[in-house]
């Protein structure tokens, strides 16, 4: 299991001077990037990616509302390999009829990603949670309406904030998790009060040890009251100094 960072996080740098943003990021010690709104800056983004050695394995893209083509096409240029949704308003979770509506269009996405080689997913908010289809959390209801070669990206803190444990939702979901956003605080909508991971509310990783076939943990802040390169180095650093324990734990064992 490797860590990216979900560049949304740093979108206020971003636009003020995107070479330079990525080049933190790699002094940062990340090497691994998931980038967010790819198809506008996919020539800059590309080419401050390269120059840093970073890749993006996966990245945030509206499918549902923008053209496929266009973006499978500027993901397949980044590298990306996934392309996930990561937004549906809380409207569109409410009934089975919707649920059903959104998982035929993303089936549909698949189809159409695989021709460019790309696997698509989807990512949740709170409202997936809150909103209960048949005795189960719509997101479950959800992922039981998609193709086997669709993935979701679980948002452990707002799963939380949703209601619901991460850990339970993360072992319900099963195989069918290969991101997950990795984010910690108070456990509440102020997005301005989150922390670096470790110094919240989330138990980190238990929650990581619970999506059983991840590939990357997604570091992300929705926002941040300190300063943003700070956080994201302080969480790298807590998930870092974490899987270094682990791996000594084992060669003990």
């Amino acid at each position: 299991m490797s860590y990216s960072l979900q560049l949304y996080t740093l979108r206020n740098a971003i636009q003020e001077d995107l070479p330079g943003t990525i080049r933190k990021v790699a002094e940062i010690g990340f090497t691994q990037v998931e980038p967010y709104n790819f198809v506008a800056t996919a020539t800059e983004l590309g080419a401050a990616l390269k120059e840093n050695g970073l890749t993006a394995p996966s990245g945030h893209a509206p499918l549902l509302s923008q053209d496929q083509d266009e973006i499978f096409a500027a993901a397949k240029d980044l590298g990306i390999s996934t392309v996930i949704d990561p937004y549906l308003p809380a409207e569109h979770w409410q009934t089975a009829e919707d649920i059903q509506a959104t998982a035929a269009k993303l089936n549909a996405a698949a189809k159409k990603g695989a021709e460019y080689g790309i696997r698509v997913g989807y990512h949740n908010h709170a409202w997936e949670l809150e909103s209960t289809i048949e005795g189960r959390t719509a997101l479950e209801y959800f992922a039981d309406l998609l193709d086997p070669e669709l993935v979701l990206e679980v948002d452990t803190y707002w799963v939380a904030v949703g209601g619901q444990d991460p850990v339970d939702i993360l072992a319900k979901l099963g195989d069918r998790v290969k991101f997950i956003h990795i984010k910690d605080g108070p456990l509440n909508t102020d997005t301005k009060a989150q922390q670096p991971a470790g110094q919240g509310k989330i138990a980190v990783w238990d929650v990581i040890g619970a999506a059983k076939s991840l590939e990357v943990g997604v570091v992300e802040f929705d926002d941040y009251s300190g300063d943003i390169f700070d956080g994201i180095a302080q969480s790298l650093a807590y998930l870092n100094t974490g899987a270094n324990a682990e791996a000594n734990e084992g060669a003990r064992a």
